[in-house]
């Protein structure tokens, strides 16, 4: 299990390569969220800051992950998420997860997903060119943790 909070991009085949030949995988699923532009605002995003608080940030993922371990039999996990600031179409978050089976993996990555966007202490800051704001929480991506 690996997490990492970083500036810099991720190489995504690089990173799935990363888990090797072994015979126990049979599938692996991975998210890559990206910048996009707001769609409530009218001007064009010129930036996303993203803040995070160091080490409680890489333990409550790493708490995720290893929830997402006891309800599916993963035999690999790793999450990158990427803080500073970043444009449109840049890389912000990869999770991999790999299983015997392809339903653990995919049910397992969309399980690290929706808690990280939740309970990760990971905080976005919009920027425009006339003003910028913090991204409030969805109250759909806290709805979403109930279907676990």
């Amino acid at each position: 299990m690996s997490v990492n909070i970083q500036k810099d991009d991720f190489d995504v085949n690089a990173e799935i390569k990363s888990i090797g030949t072994r015979k126990i995988i049979g599938g692996i699923a991975n998210f890559i969220g990206v910048v996009r532009d707001s769609q409530k605002e009218k001007e064009e995003l010129v930036s996303l800051e993203l803040e995070h608080y160091p080490g409680m940030t890489e333990k409550a993922i790493m708490t995720i992950c290893r929830d997402a371990q006891k309800r599916w039999e993963i035999n690999f996990v790793k999450v990158i998420h990427r803080v500073g600031n970043l444009k449109t179409g840049d890389n912000i978050v990869l999770v991999i997860t790999a299983s015997a089976h392809r339903k653990e993996s995919f049910k397992s990555a969309e399980f690290i997903m929706d808690f990280l966007k939740s309970r990760a202490p990971i905080w976005k800051k919009e920027h425009y060119k006339t003003h910028s704001s913090w991204v409030q929480s969805k109250e759909e991506d806290e709805l979403s943790l109930k279907d676990w």
